[in-house]
């Protein structure tokens, strides 16, 4: 390997674990020098395939183009990726939004409808900008900084942080509470005792440092790539006994007691049918406070911006309209699987279901071997999951504190080791997962998905190429204060829901 040049050693990490030879001076460009000068950076495609054939140097040029780097994914490897980055604990909560709109098409599906099309066109839209972005951009902060230098940087770095951090601390939220369900069916154990393998908090750490910790420190995300599509399969057996689970639960069902006698605690149950309205007829339309907690439960579902520029970095034969298309199957995919976990496990428990809906399942029979594999696939999934999503957050610190520096071993594993550690406080002193997705999802989601994707593309996109007044950026503004409006809204309804005291919102677990 020859060494590198001294543009090399001023390179950006790209935040996926590679520290490519990437000019600084290049990817950071003032946002006033590329827009002044917007098509020179990047050569069209049919000129670099007409250099590769003529130029006799043409293979030492590839190495400054965005998209031959680490070209080598195919395509239904990054249509997995992309899927596992969408896919996360937020369809555990999907059916509790749909208990708390309503299951008639006008509240949920036209809700999850808007939140598709909603991260689809941003994504179409970052696309586009790569157009007009200079070479080497691979990473979200990037992007922030060419459209507005350092202070579009820092606020998509923390954007990004945020997000992934609250998306890594439900994950572990999870593992939290039903490994100890898992070790208590193994063992028949009717009532929890103080054995420290029963202790959640500890079973969170031993887990963060056996299993996430190793596959973190990974160099290279793309080591991870056939972890998603098990994490992905994991969840469609998740999906498949939320299914048949509809037809083997009866309606109102037992509740389990831990009482050593096993009995069946059904008298309230009983008292709920007798006051009123059956509780097994679904609610055509249903609004209450917990309804503020569906937007963001379903802006948080779809988040996976962050990781469209890498994901499209390493795929092979890259070209925008291709990652469009992979884009396009993995939220299509993602979309059905969230409604049919929403529908079947809203019909199975209706009103009763609960923020975090394997928990409701435990409430019948913590010793059904069949739910007892769904408990061990997504513990398995959303593991697998934490050190994907750590990536992108490793990538934001590197690019706000050491945005010159090229691969160094002691910082990638200090910054991985600090993560985790304050994810396993949050996850350990956390209230619910309701707090979790309410709050993340209403700031951070918001800015990834609608607000950041839509100014970079009207501050990047010439106005020589797209007027201000052209339908693109129209839409781009509307998106934009789509964006303001949703998280206005969002943190507006959970505040009013926090002052009055309502204690809904803590009854996730």
């Amino acid at each position: 390997m020859e060494p590198a040049t001294q543009s090399e050693m001023g390179a950006v990490p790209n935040g996926k674990g590679h520290d490519v030879g990437e000019n600084a001076s290049v990817a950071e460009k003032t946002p006033a020098e590329a827009a002044d000068h917007p098509h020179r950076l990047e050569p069209a495609e049919g000129n670099l395939a007409e250099s590769q054939g003529f130029l006799p140097n043409a293979e030492d040029m590839k190495t400054t183009q965005f998209t031959d780097f680490e070209g080598k994914t195919s395509f239904g490897m990054s249509v997995f990726n992309l899927g596992n980055a969408i896919m996360g604990s937020g369809i555990l909560g999907l059916a509790y939004a749909m208990a708390n709109t309503g299951i008639q098409s006008a509240p949920f599906v036209w809700l999850l409808l808007a939140a598709r099309a909603c991260a689809r066109e941003p994504l179409r839209g970052l696309l586009m900008v790569l157009g007009f972005s200079v070479p080497g951009i691979r990473a979200y902060e990037q992007l922030g900084f060419r459209a507005f230098g350092i202070p579009g940087k820092m606020a998509a770095a923390v954007a990004i942080t945020l997000q992934n951090i609250g998306a890594m601390s439900s994950y572990l939220y999870i593992v939290k509470y039903e490994f100890p369900l898992v070790i208590q069916a193994f063992l028949k154990v009717d009532k929890p005792s103080d054995e420290w393998y029963l202790n959640g908090n500890y079973l969170v750490i031993i887990v963060s440092v056996s299993v996430i910790l190793p596959l973190a420190l990974m160099k290279q995300l793309g080591y991870l790539g056939y972890t998603s599509g098990f994490s992905l399969s994991c969840m469609v057996f998740f999906l498949i006994a939320v299914i048949y689970k509809k037809f083997q639960v009866p309606c109102p069902f037992a509740d389990f007691s831990y009482n050593g006698t096993a009995a069946l605690n059904v008298s309230a149950a009983h008292s709920v049918e007798d006051e009123g309205p059956s509780p097994c007829n679904p609610r055509m339309v249903t609004l209450n406070s917990q309804t503020a907690y569906t937007i963001p439960i379903l802006a948080f579902a779809f988040v996976c911006h962050p990781e469209v520029l890498p994901i499209y970095t390493e795929l092979r034969n890259p070209s925008k309209r291709r990652m469009q298309h992979v884009s396009n199957i993995s939220i299509a995919v993602m979309y059905i699987m969230y409604f049919l976990a929403a529908l079947f496990g809203y019909l199975t428990f209706y009103g009763n279901v609960e923020a975090e809906l394997l928990h409701t399942y435990s409430r019948i029979d913590p010793y059904d071997k069949l739910i007892l594999c769904v408990r061990l696939a997504v513990l398995t999934a959303v593991t697998l999951t934490v050190p994907i999503v750590l990536f992108p957050v490793r990538r934001a610190i590197q690019q706000m504190l050491f945005p010159n520096k090229t691969f160094n071993w002691p910082r990638h594993i200090c910054i991985a080791v600090v993560l985790l550690t304050l994810i396993n406080l949050l996850v350990i002193f956390a209230p619910n997962i309701l707090g979790i997705f309410g709050i993340i999802g209403a700031t951070s989601a918001p800015c990834l998905i609608f607000i950041f994707p839509a100014i970079f593309y009207i501050r990047i996109v010439p106005k020589e190429d797209e007027p201000m007044r052209s339908v693109p950026k129209v839409l781009a503004a509307c998106f934009a204060g789509l964006g303001f409006l949703f998280m206005i809204m969002s943190l507006s309804f959970i505040i009013i829901d926090w002052t009055t005291g309502s204690k809904n919102s803590g009854s996730g677990h």
